[in-house]
């Protein structure tokens, strides 16, 4: 009952329109204008937010550290229609809208997100990013929808753009330092410096640490740390006043314990032979080893603008590396109970991606045409081993597998958009992508060990090593017609296509399953909004409603005792609707927040033996709402600043099936920070917690059927701290 008091509290509020979108959206000083609107890149332009015709959430560099947005995680928490699980720390999953990608798809060396990330416009395919505050981010901006038309590929879910700061004219200098419970420790350096009146330089590095969130009573170890280190590095070179160069690098690496998963074992079947001695405390994990995860990304690319007298000419090119090693138990058993039962994956993947990108944008008649067009080309190379230690009662599902996998993929596209102004402020969109891909593999399945059993999923102990190669192509068009009512009042309508690449299944039983590859899913969505400003933009309330027609789902089923199966077995239907908005009834009291509403369902999905025809899609919560508020107060000549962040998410399910044991259940989270700066923000003192009330959410879960196991990773639990920073 109190959890549906809080619900409708927050509804209320919502409907109040003192909730909806993040603070980012109005409450930004000069990297923003004197309007109040942080700028944005979401059609490849420099736009106010409220001119973009497209469903953005956008987070500008204040909002980033008042909100102590850290993570991924943390904007999932405060954007509408994004979600985001994890079955590791590195290795998360994202869904905008009801479309996403199972990790059985996104983390194989075959497949691919169906959210995706750009790092200053480079594709970041594989590997994710590190924490946010390491970064030196000027905003992130969140699309919903397909964004097939002007952004990389597989963007049919929608995509999430960081955007560092330039290097600028201006010498700077930041520093901050933190500490916090789990013995957290952190230090970020940052500077900007002009060379010359041409050349500037901004490099900054960062590096936290913290004590693990759960313990292993095993082997008497915290595990699930934190070991963290970033560098970045920028240099732009502005030779003539038509001619831009910006060199950037950026390098982080992560060496940590793993995370274990927690054992939520049935005591009732089999007499409870299979959870003697294990710990019912969530915190608290019984795995044989601790696991491990390491993890390094580099990211070079250099970026040229030329201004052209008919538009600017730009090109991206850009090598992003990844390395990921892995060690993760699974059932976290106690060593040698009766009848013991352990499962444990390994692998490590090395991952490299170059890109390259020549973008044309033009503006002519005054302005009332404008457009993009350009080429993209992708060159991705992933060797990628996972191993499978099985150790179970009966011998012939016991033994140790390893699956080689070798994937050579590339992409090439031609895309363009323009926007024609039919009559004033009334415009029309017309967009389009034709993407070219092929994808060529070698896949294997060994049994490595000489015991009498056939680790699952392999289907016999001989194994099998393929060869597969496919080609597909897609085109992707966008339709928009949006109308400026006046300088406050935006109307949009829009109809586009998103596609997601086909792949192959990564881990497999027999040759046949190696080989077969499985084919693009495709999204027609439309959508009707408006962009709205009242009472001299004291109030910002914009609505969003969207229908998708969603059609050869990528669908990943685990088959217990056997193996991740990938299909294309599936059509959904997803509809909803998203509030945002902003109030400021005075100068120093600023309320937020959002509300969205999702009915994301399977309209056909039937495989043998099973038929899953109107469940609901995975990481799909049916309700949403975000509230926050801000208050500023001056102390003396110092400023103080409360910032409160309130969040709570609807039942979901981590899987297709929609069983109780893979339930993502209703939770909320609470964020609050209370800062003091000096004059000329100089120097800032500020105390954070997040998931203050202490929610127990997992991230992931993986239900073992045959000995009715639930296996779960948990979130962070609650956590504070206090940060000190300066700045020159």
């Amino acid at each position: 009952m109190a959890q549906i008091g809080r619900t409708r509290s927050a509804l209320f509020l919502t409907g109040a329109a003192i909730a909806a979108t993040p603070v980012a959206a109005i409450a930004q000083d000069a990297a923003e204008g004197m309007s109040g609107d942080i700028i944005v890149t979401a059609q490849r332009q420099e736009q106010r937010l409220q001119d973009v015709p497209v469903s953005v959430t956008a987070f500008g560099a204040d909002q980033l550290r008042e909100s102590s947005i850290e993570t991924v995680q943390d904007i999932a928490t405060r954007t509408p229609g994004l979600a985001i699980t994890a079955v590791d720390p590195i290795n998360t999953n994202f869904a905008m809208r009801g479309i996403g990608s199972a990790p059985g798809i996104s983390q194989n060396a075959g497949g691919d997100p169906s959210v995706v990330v750009f790092v200053d416009g480079v594709y970041a395919g594989r590997g994710g990013t590190p924490d946010l505050d390491t970064l030196d981010l000027e905003r992130v901006e969140v699309l919903r929808g397909p964004q097939g038309t002007l952004f990389g590929k597989n963007a049919i879910g929608g995509l999430v753009q960081f955007v560092s700061r330039k290097p600028d004219d201006e010498t700077s200098f930041y520093f901050d330092g933190t500490y916090g419970n789990y013995s957290r420790v952190g230090i970020t350096a940052r500077g900007n410096l002009p060379l010359s009146d041409k050349i500037f330089l901004s490099a900054g590095v960062a590096h936290k640490q913290r004590d693990g969130f759960e313990y292993n009573e095993t082997t008497g170890n915290d595990v699930n740390d934190l070991n963290l280190t970033t560098g970045r590095l920028a240099l732009r070179f502005v030779p003539t006043d038509t001619l831009g160069i910006i060199l950037r690098a950026d390098v982080s690496h992560q060496d940590q314990k793993g995370n274990p998963r927690h054992n939520n074992c049935d005591a009732t079947f089999d007499g409870g032979i299979h959870c003697v001695g294990i710990n019912p405390d969530p915190r608290v994990v019984d795995a044989y080893i601790d696991g491990q995860i390491k993890r390094t990304i580099q990211t070079y690319s250099a970026e040229v603008n030329l201004d052209l007298p008919f538009g600017t000419l730009t090109s991206l090119t850009a090598l992003r590396k990844v390395t990921f090693d892995f060690v993760t138990p699974f059932f976290s058993n106690p060593v040698n109970p009766p009848a013991q039962i352990e499962s444990t994956s390994f692998g490590d993947e090395d991952d490299s991606q170059f890109s390259q990108e020549l973008r044309l944008s033009f503006d002519a008649w005054n302005g009332r045409l404008k457009g993009q067009t350009g080429l993209y080309f992708l060159k991705e190379n992933n060797d990628r081993v996972e191993g499978q230690i099985q150790d179970f009662p009966s011998p012939a599902i016991s033994g140790t597998g390893i699956y080689p996998q070798s994937v050579n993929a590339r992409s090439f596209a031609v895309f363009g958009q323009v926007d024609a102004e039919i009559v004033p402020s009334l415009t029309a969109t017309l967009g389009a992508r034709m993407t070219w891909e092929r994808k060529s593999g070698r896949f294997a399945g060994f049994k490595v060990d000489d015991g009498p059993g056939v680790p699952p999923p392999l289907g016999s102990a001989d194994g099998y090593d393929v060869t597969s190669s496919k080609k597909w192509n897609a085109f992707t068009p966008r339709f928009a017609l949006n109308w400026k009512a006046n300088d406050d009042v935006l109307l949009y309508a829009s109809v586009a296509r998103g596609y997601k690449s086909g792949g192959y299944q990564g881990i497999s039983g027999t040759a046949a399953g190696a080989s077969t590859p499985y084919d693009p899913e495709f999204a027609w969505s439309y959508e009707v909004g408006a962009k709205t400003d009242w009472f001299d933009r004291a109030l910002r309330v914009n609505l969003a409603a969207f229908r998708t027609d969603y059609s050869d789902l990528q669908i990943s089923q685990l088959v217990p005792l056997c193996c991740v199966v990938v299909t294309n077995a599936a059509k959904a239907r997803i509809k909803g609707f998203e509030i945002e908005t902003v109030v400021r009834p005075a100068a120093w009291l600023q309320l937020d927040g959002s509300y969205a509403y999702l009915d994301a369902k399977f309209t056909e999905y039937a495989i043998p033996g099973q038929d899953y025809t109107g469940n609901r899609l995975p990481r799909s919560p049916k309700n949403k709402v975000n509230v926050g508020g801000q208050i500023e107060a001056p102390v003396g000549a110092l400023a103080a600043k409360l910032r409160v962040d309130y969040s709570w998410v609807d039942d979901a399910y981590f899987e297709a099936s929609n069983i109780p044991q893979q339930l993502w259940p209703a939770h909320q989270n609470l964020d609050a920070r209370l800062s003091l700066a000096g004059p000329d923000d100089q120097w800032e003192l500020s105390v954070w917690g997040k998931n203050l009330t202490d929610e127990l959410v997992p991230t992931y879960v993986t239900y073992f059927a045959p000995y009715r196991q639930i296996l779960t990773p948990y979130a962070p639990p609650r956590t504070y701290g206090v940060t000190l920073a300066f700045k020159l």
